[in-house]
């Protein structure tokens, strides 16, 4: 089993920055992929950025630019620095894990993120 648990987020005004942190436990290894994926109301659920062992990531191309993701492979954590935030960034974010070992999805329970003037 795996759990997921994430901190950060919140509201912030157009411009500003947040920053998100998970930490992952249970049958994981540094060879995982974590990451981190955003769902808004009505929308589906979309990659925001994901980072390998080796600290290789990838993001969409609407946070290019304007995120970082960062991971601590000692501590089993993630972390998103969200920069210049906009109102269409609003949403819940997910931290993300895939399994090297299993291949298998495992999801935080979600923290909101409130882009607004």
């Amino acid at each position: 089993q795996v759990q997921l648990v994430e901190s950060g987020g919140g509201w912030v005004q157009p411009g500003g920055s947040l920053s998100l942190s998970c930490t992952a436990s249970g049958s994981i290894s540094r060879f995982d992929v974590m990451g981190w994926y955003r769902q808004a109301p009505g929308d589906q659920r979309e990659m925001v950025a994901r980072i390998t062992s080796r600290s290789i990531s990838n993001y969409a191309n609407s946070v290019k630019g304007r995120f970082a993701i960062s991971r601590d492979n000692a501590n089993h954590k993630v972390h998103l620095q969200m920069n210049s935030l906009k109102p269409e960034d609003t949403a819940v974010y997910y931290c993300y894990i895939l399994l090297a070992a299993t291949r298998s999805e495992y999801w935080g329970q979600g923290t909101q993120v409130t882009v607004s003037s």
